[in-house]
């Protein structure tokens, strides 16, 4: 009897494993100096209490993918564990000379720029491994740019759930409104990653649109 019982755990261990659904993948995408990582690391710190890596005033800061994994958040009864993915910047064009322009070597500039332009192609590469994909968008700028028009079509493309974080809107020259009206196909919730306003709508919306 000993012999069959532990056969029957075993095989009763073997499929929940087969079948337990892993975590969701999440990647935070969206174009430099949004607020990515910032919202990043709120989240974390959030719920974790970690962070996810340094944010800088200058563009391309992050140009590797950076994955964090079982990242469980809470909010108005749902539940859902993710593996968020903080990405680098997606840009068009990347030119060594703006980074010189905040006072680098042109060695340093150049090879500043060679990683940032490595950082988009691997950041293109992460959405066929993804399950969902949160676009943060600077709600001080205009939102009808290239980097945003091509990433939501692609997005769209590819079928991925998608959630629009319009950031920054602790500064006053915020206009979130623009944001939906541009893209009203998606849901939008306006937040402040930094002072962490409306943080606790976009934990609910997470938790519906990727649970």
């Amino acid at each position: 009897m000993g012999v069959i019982t532990a056969f029957r755990q075993n095989f009763s261990d073997f499929f929940k494993k087969l079948f337990r659904k892993k975590n969701a993948r999440i990647g935070i995408y969206g174009p430099p100096n949004a607020g990515k990582t910032t919202l990043a690391n709120r989240i974390l710190r959030d719920w974790t209490g970690d962070a996810m890596g340094s944010v800088s005033h200058i563009a391309h800061e992050t140009r590797r993918a950076r994955r964090r994994e079982g990242v469980t958040i809470k909010a108005n009864g749902h539940s859902i564990t993710l593996d968020i993915i903080d990405t680098p910047g997606l840009a068009t064009k990347i030119d060594f000379h703006e980074f010189m322009g905040h006072g680098m070597e042109e060695n340093e500039a150049k090879r500043r720029a060679k990683e940032a332009t490595e950082g988009v192609i691997e950041a293109v590469k992460w959405l066929d491994n993804l399950d969902g994909v949160i676009l943060v968008m600077d709600a001080t700028e205009d939102p009808y740019t290239q980097v945003n028009v091509t990433v939501i079509g692609n997005m769209e493309a590819r079928k991925l759930p998608l959630l629009i974080a319009a950031n920054k809107i602790d500064l006053p020259e915020s206009s979130p409104s623009t944001i939906r009206e541009a893209f009203p196909q998606h849901p939008m919730v306006a937040i402040s990653a930094l002072e962490g306003k409306n943080i606790d709508t976009l934990y609910e919306e997470i938790a519906k649109r990727f649970g």
